[in-house]
């Protein structure tokens, strides 16, 4: 049976800043149009959490119901480590996405915002269908737009429109960047698992592009990110506090990403778990230095990600 601390394990505590960044992102918009709410802000930032949380649990039961997850580097793996029986992370994963359902049902009647219930439905039933059901989208090479629809447009616009009850282009672009920064730390993760993916024939969009493509692809949502967050910084003369939510909803965001970039790549051959990345950004813009990461895998198979070098 799994230990408290093997569950919180389990719920992949290190995504969740990707889960916090779109709700300071949509609150720091909505406080530039002067509606920013604490109340709606708190309810939004919970059901991001439980469905980040969910997912995790929903994704870890799926994999390894499919023999998929049995042989793979990153987080503790639940089922697929046998520490927890798939009935019980299944109903772990449920209990989440019901309580972001209640949570979202309150913040629906709070602000009025009717039109986020179906939206917040979709949300659930994506989140399940990702890695479960007959035919999950994830195991097709669509988990990546799954990931840019829900954790960057929905969850950073619908935490805008539900205190302001209205959107706007600076919106608009800090939700493409959020959603283009979910979707590198996912391309980093399916970079990271290429190989065993392609063995069991999980088909993501990491083993369609290859190696290669896959890291241009990484280097693009990078990019693509670094320009949405400079276009949704608003106009020098409205409040400095809405720049300072924006700014910490991009780097909790960032922490996330780190850690998942810093374990893209599989072990080695000589079995130690050690690997590097190299930042592709200082090479595509000239610079001489480049960021270099490694992760160790202990003997649990769980990964210690430390810092090599800043060359």
């Amino acid at each position: 049976m799994a230990t408290l601390s093997q569950w919180v394990e389990g719920a992949r505590p290190r995504t969740l800043p990707a889960a916090v960044a779109p709700v300071l992102v949509g609150t720091g918009t909505a406080f530039a149009l002067s509606r920013a709410n604490a109340a709606d802000a708190l309810l939004a930032l919970l059901v991001s959490l439980a469905l980040q949380v969910g997912v995790n649990y929903a994704n870890d039961y799926s994999d390894a119901v499919r023999g998929t997850d049995h042989a793979r580097l990153g987080p503790v793996r639940l089922v697929g480590q046998r520490l927890a029986t798939a009935a019980n992370v299944k109903l772990a994963a449920m209990f989440c996405f019901g309580a972001a359902a209640v949570m979202g049902l309150a913040l629906v009647a709070l602000s009025e915002a009717w039109v986020m219930l179906p939206i917040g439905a979709a949300s659930i039933v994506a989140a399940w269908y990702y890695t479960g059901g007959k035919h999950p989208y994830g195991y097709s090479g669509f988990g990546e737009l799954f990931v840019f629809v829900f954790f960057g447009l929905v969850a950073t616009l619908g935490t805008m429109y539900t205190q302001a009850l209205r959107l706007d282009l600076a919106g608009w672009a800090g939700a493409v960047g959020i959603g283009a920064l979910a979707c590198a730390i996912l391309v980093a993760n399916n970079l990271r698992d290429l190989r065993g993916d392609a063995a069991v024939g999980k088909r993501t969009l990491a083993t369609r592009l290859g190696d290669r493509g896959t890291r241009w692809f990484f280097a693009a949502l990078v990019l693509d990110f670094s320009t949405a967050a400079i276009s949704s910084i608003p106009h020098p003369s409205q409040c400095r506090i809405t720049i300072a939510v924006r700014s910490a909803g991009v780097s909790v965001s960032n922490a996330s990403f780190i850690f998942a970039a810093s374990c893209a790549l599989p072990a080695n051959r000589s079995g130690e778990g050690a690997a590097s990345f190299t930042s592709l950004s200082g090479s595509l813009s000239g610079a001489p230095s480049a960021t270099r990461f490694g992760c160790s895998r202990r003997e649990s198979s769980l990964l210690r990600c430390r810092s090599l070098s800043i060359a």
